[in-house]
């Protein structure tokens, strides 16, 4: 699954310390969900969207297969 995290992060000017504390988490579970190695919680995901201001389907995408 990809995302935009750091994209909307960075709009809003907000380093993966200060994300990580509105979400209550660490800052390492942040960056590991925006180098897509990490898949947080439903609750987190949730979390993330609130403190971004967006929705959970903005923030989140599967990456399109092309069909030959």
């Amino acid at each position: 699954m990809e995302n935009r995290i750091k994209e909307y992060r960075e709009k809003y000017t907000l380093s993966q310390g200060k994300l990580a504390k509105l979400c209550n988490v660490s800052r390492q579970t942040i960056n590991a969900i925006e180098n897509n190695k990490y898949d947080p919680t439903l609750q987190l995901a949730f979390d993330l969207a609130r403190n971004l201001g967006v929705t959970v389907d903005e923030l989140f995408f599967r990456e399109r297969e092309d069909k030959e």
